[in-house]
């Protein structure tokens, strides 16, 4: 019987961990200890899960004490990204495992002192990039080890976020850098993740521009100026665009709730605050060139404001290429949207389009798979590794980061300057 320690019962806890974790993986698992800044949240989430009420709960200033205490074969990190770092180096320093929600920490510094501490430490960390595990992405890997596209040249991938999901991230705490990192590090780590697994290299080099242009109290949308409002009671919220156009309902999404309930479950925390708000202080836009350290090149764009959702993406190799599109939630895309397939162009030949078996569950099927094989022993038939360590994790922050510095700084910025030489201000 493995325990563990949920460390942050975030809504992505309860989803992707606590509840398989008391269900399907539950005879060989087991959840020994809960730990959250919040003391409501031990509430709320004996209350979704009834078999936890026994399990003891810690404040997060007796991070240690509950260590010692309950001496869990692994920690899983899940609370709000600014706080993974502590707890993923006092588990290393007692020689723990770590299982931590993506991203791995919020900046460079952060996750090079992880990588240090790893080097010294009986424990590992694995992050959890479940983009890898969807279907189309593993297709992708695929096809590259099989040598279909020879060596890579460049890679173009575009990904947009829609005005329900885009909105999301400026209504919650994710919007203040301090907290996130930037949308460049909490959420491109994952397709700066991919992009690297794909192509099994590292980045060395990031140029961007960027900025915010939707949200904020520039934004144009923005029916009236003004400070700390909410959407739950807000005076104007039949004039914001962005709240009429999801107002009937509560669309659903693999990991984001934006119903004006939610803030009843915390304390002190409200995530429907004013996509408007002066305090904002990320960006909303990226275009980026990233140069790798075999050669390759990523054309990188995000947009946080879209009126679908997915991405577009195409590799280039020296024996051919690969196109693919992707329309994620398409529920909530208010025009019929094409199946999903892989078009393979080799260079002297017809080209081949790739059907993708489709597999349930979030993020395109890809959460059932990294449970299986964090929990249930993975897939033996599998010939190439997909679990992810900190090095992935580091790189991934470090391309983020690298991101929204370029922008500030109006210059390209080096990845190992970022992971192990920058001084900070």
């Amino acid at each position: 019987m493995k325990k563990y320690a949920i460390c942050g019962l975030s809504g992505r806890a309860f989803n992707m961990f606590i509840e398989p974790l008391v269900g399907k993986y539950g005879k060989e698992n087991r959840i020994a200890a809960l730990l959250d800044i919040d003391p409501l949240r031990e509430e709320v989430c004996k209350e979704r899960f009834p078999a936890l009420r026994p399990v003891p709960f810690f404040e997060e200033k007796a991070f240690t004490e509950m260590l010692d205490k309950i001496k869990p074969d692994a920690i899983i990190v899940a609370g709000r990204d600014d706080t993974h770092v502590r707890y993923i180096l006092g588990a290393l320093r007692a020689d723990i495992d770590v299982i931590t929600e993506k991203p791995m920490v919020t900046t460079a510094r952060d996750a090079a002192a992880v990588l240090k501490a790893e080097a010294e430490s009986k424990g590992k960390v694995t992050v959890t990039f479940n983009y890898r595990y969807n279907p189309y992405h593993r297709k992708i890997k695929e096809l590259i080890l099989d040598g279909k596209l020879g060596t890579i040249t460049s890679v173009d991938l575009n990904w947009y976020i829609d005005t329900y999901h885009g909105a999301s991230y400026f209504k919650r705490w994710n919007r203040m850098r301090a907290f996130s990192g930037g949308l460049s590090v909490h959420k491109s780590t994952h397709h700066f993740d991919l992009v690297n697994w794909w192509l099994d290299q590292t980045p060395s080099e990031v140029f961007a521009y960027g900025g915010l242009y939707y949200y904020g109290p520039r934004g144009e949308m923005n029916p009236e100026k003004g400070e700390n409002r909410y959407c739950g009671t807000c005076h104007v919220k039949k004039k914001c665009r962005y709240y009429m156009r999801w107002q009937a309902g509560d669309p659903q999404d693999d990991h984001v709730k934006t119903n004006e309930s939610q803030h009843l479950l915390y304390t002190d925390y409200r995530p429907d605050a004013c996509i408007f708000d002066e305090e904002i202080d990320i960006e909303d836009t990226y275009a980026a060139v990233l140069k790798y350290g075999k050669g390759a090149l990523l054309n990188y764009s995000v947009h946080f404001s879209a009126p679908y959702e997915g991405y577009r993406l195409a590799i280039n190799g020296t024996k051919g290429r690969l196109e693919t599109q992707e329309y994620h939630a398409p529920a909530r895309v208010p025009f019929e949207v094409p199946e999903q397939t892989i078009d393979y162009y080799p260079l002297f030949e017809s080209k081949e389009t790739i059907r993708v078996v489709r597999q349930p569950g979030g993020h395109g099927g890809g959460d059932p798979l990294l449970l299986e094989e964090l929990f249930g022993g993975g897939d033996p038939l599998r010939n190439y590794d997909i679990l992810a360590g900190a090095e992935a994790g580091a790189y991934s922050i470090a391309a983020g980061e690298a991101l929204w510095r370029s922008i500030k700084e109006k210059k390209p910025i080096g990845i190992s300057e970022l992971l192990h030489t920058r001084q900070y201000t």
